[in-house]
């Protein structure tokens, strides 16, 4: 028997219950990770709601989360009993005990805590592939990274400042613009004060930037576009406010032959090898110290609920853990 925080209906906070349940030996691919430290992610409110359906009903939620093997399946050839590993990007990690596919598992470096793990795999691994992959920033870019503030962008400005960019950041308080300028943010913009995309019309000269990163959804989409240069990215990889309002295509002309992806980590990591670089780029930037892991918030997993209810608010700076 364990314990794991599940959904037996979608539905705000109220709806995470914390289960006793039955857990099988793990099959032939899988490994059992008894979690040390375990993340939370705006995702998580996302399979909580129903606004990304999980595959069943009951079901385990959270997909990040550190720990230590505790049994193996007869076909694992790449894990042992007692190994510290992590996971950045599977569904069930809300659970003391969980049986894991060997393929979504990641070894965990003796230099990282499991606390800073659960902190950091999903939102890093997403800050590689914005950083790294869809747009591959430079010291010659100046970029806009909504909610810098927050658990992917924290990790993000920090990561583009190491690789010389300028950063511009959207923030909601005077708390969070001076810890995003801690962080590296070069200009923060206290969104419910200014009009961001006036502002970054100034700090650009009127130029515009190549890329925006946005994981706010329909309260920002329009101003991000404007924000854009003329061929310019917009990356919508959240949706905080909501989803996006319809558009025509025609309008990303309109406004300059812009570019637009709405990506998702599970796709750029649904390769082990993918994963591996991703997770081990990740692992040297925080072992370097050029990105540091802020674990602002810890939760006891029975209190998952009230740990969403922060999230949603906006009351959470930084990476969030839950603690089995």
């Amino acid at each position: 028997m364990t314990h794991a925080i599940r959904i037996h209906e979608p539905g705000g906070p109220e709806a995470l219950s914390f289960d006793q349940i039955d857990l099988n030996d793990p099959k032939e691919n899988e490994v059992q990770i008894r979690f040390k430290a375990i993340g939370l992610n705006f995702i998580d409110c996302y399979h909580r709601s129903g606004l990304y359906p999980v595959p069943a009903l009951p079901h385990t939620i959270g997909m990040e989360g550190a720990g230590v093997i505790e049994a193996l399946g007869s076909n694992v050839t790449e894990f042992s009993v007692g190994q510290r590993v992590c996971i950045g990007a599977a569904l069930g990690c809300y659970t003391e005990v969980g049986n894991f596919d060997q393929n979504v598992v990641v070894p965990l470096p003796d230099e990282i805590e499991f606390e800073t793990a659960a902190a950091m795999m999903l939102k890093g691994m997403t800050a590689h592939y914005l950083l790294r992959r869809i747009y591959k920033v430079t010291e010659k870019d100046t970029i806009l990274f909504h909610a810098a503030a927050g658990g992917v962008g924290s990790i993000a400005t920090q990561w583009a400042k190491s690789l010389g960019t300028t950063v511009i950041g959207t923030v909601g308080s005077l708390d969070k613009a001076k810890l995003a300028k801690e962080q590296g943010c070069d200009f923060p913009i206290l969104y419910r004060e200014e009009n961001f995309t006036d502002r970054v019309q100034d700090i650009t000269n009127g130029e515009g930037v190549p890329v925006v990163y946005d994981s706010i959804g329909a309260a920002t989409f329009e101003g991000s576009l404007d924000c854009l240069r003329p061929l310019g990215m917009m990356v919508t990889y959240g949706n905080a406010t909501g989803p996006v309002p319809d558009f025509s295509p025609a309008l990303l002309a309109q406004k300059g032959s812009l570019f637009i992806t709405r990506p998702s980590l599970m796709h750029y990591v649904a390769k082990r090898e993918d994963l591996l670089w991703a997770a081990n780029d990740l692992f040297d930037v925080v072992k370097s110290g050029a990105v540091q892991i802020h674990v602002n918030q810890t939760y006891d997993l029975k209190d998952a609920a009230q740990a969403h209810r922060d999230l949603e608010d906006r009351k959470t700076t930084g990476s969030t853990i839950l603690i089995p």
